[in-house]
């Protein structure tokens, strides 16, 4: 890999993973739409890698205190405490794509060995999510907060997560729309999207490792450390300003923009498949 290759790679892992626009077709289409080879297991691994580095950076204070109280409310069987309820709540939500992911990941990848019916795949998933999106944040949002989820919340916004597994979805933004469908504020659902985030990168990283050493061919070290390293920055920036600014600019900016890049996608590969 070339320094633009993996600043470029790095870069979009880092901006799309905790944007509502899918970090995985991104990482898929820069190699279909350029020339360059594809960027390889150990390298996604490191991209990933740099993202969680990021959302454990950024949300360090709150994981502090949601591991401390989770431990607590264990050992104490009292589960009133806030920081406990909303780490239970990143636990209870993350098994239902955990079991589906181990269950589905084979019928994922050969949806995607085709790269034009993946493509396609992908287009469609991009433009009805963010019809989904533009609905539930016009119709359903509210101005709760992340610690003010309920149970049946939580599992909504759990069982959504598992349809991230669809290429072109986006987890974050399908936790965010579920989010907003039961009511959060956008703040808040961004949040709990974020948190949601770190046991999924690592459940993701986990298999993709286990690929990975299954694989022949060598790693390169240097461009998976700068990886890391680019992505890490990357997402750190975009989680702070996302969070800043998502009250003022809303969700219809990243519902357009998956619009049309799923238009493009159609007219770029749609062609192909029906010849």
């Amino acid at each position: 890999m070339t320094l633009l290759e993996i600043v470029v790679l790095a870069v979009v892992q880092g901006v799309t993973e905790f944007l509502p626009i899918s970090s995985s077709a991104h990482l898929i289409l820069v190699p279909l739409l350029t020339d360059w080879d594809d960027q390889g297991l150990a390298f996604d691994i490191a991209a990933h890698v740099g993202s969680l580095i990021a959302v454990l950076l950024y949300f360090r204070i709150e994981i502090q205190r949601m591991a401390w109280q989770w431990l607590e409310s264990i050992r104490r069987r009292d589960f009133s405490d806030r920081d406990a309820r909303l780490a239970w709540a990143v636990v209870w939500a993350t098994i239902p794509v955990g079991l589906a992911g181990l269950a589905l990941k084979g019928v994922v990848e050969s949806a995607l060995r085709t790269p034009e019916i993946g493509a396609l795949i992908m287009a469609g998933s991009m433009i009805a999510f963010a019809l989904a999106l533009s609905w539930a944040d016009r119709r359903h949002r509210g101005a709760r907060d992340e610690y003010s989820l309920t149970w049946k919340d939580v599992l909504i916004i759990g069982f959504a997560q598992v349809l991230a597994l669809i290429p072109g979805t986006s987890r974050s933004g399908i936790t965010i729309t579920a989010g907003l469908w039961v009511g959060l504020s956008r703040e808040g659902a961004s949040r709990f999207s974020f948190l949601l985030s770190i046991p999924v990168i690592v459940m993701a990283g986990g298999l993709m490792g286990l690929d990975a050493f299954q694989q022949p061919d060598p790693v390169n070290w240097s461009a998976t450390f700068l990886g890391i390293v680019f992505s890490a920055i990357t997402a750190y920036l975009c989680i702070h300003y996302f969070l800043a600014f998502i009250q003022r600019i809303g969700m219809q900016p990243f519902v357009i923009y998956r619009i049309v890049l799923g238009l493009i996608l159609l007219y770029i590969f749609l062609p192909p498949v029906l010849a």
